[in-house]
């Protein structure tokens, strides 16, 4: 991964709550229903959600790590 690739905007690659994962990507609904959107995008998605499993995700967790964050911008693309 290269500088660019870690880096694009606003968006970094870095650890991320899930809250603000999720608020990123639908900025215009409440906290609850944001997490509750990127769950439900992340179980229909079933290749990324393998690979969530395969780096180590729980759907408990509330911090996404670094990879995790490269995996769900791959996916899913940028907030």
């Amino acid at each position: 991964m290269n500088k660019e690739e870690a880096y694009s905007g606003e968006w970094p690659v870095k650890p991320y709550y899930k809250r603000d994962l999720a608020m990123g990507y639908a900025p215009d609904i409440t906290p609850v229903a944001a997490l509750n959107r990127l769950s439900a995008w992340i179980h229909h998605h079933k290749s990324l959600y393998q690979v969530l499993l395969d780096s180590g995700y729980v759907d408990r967790q509330r911090i996404f790590n670094s990879v995790q964050v490269e995996l769900i911008f791959h996916y899913l693309g940028r907030p």
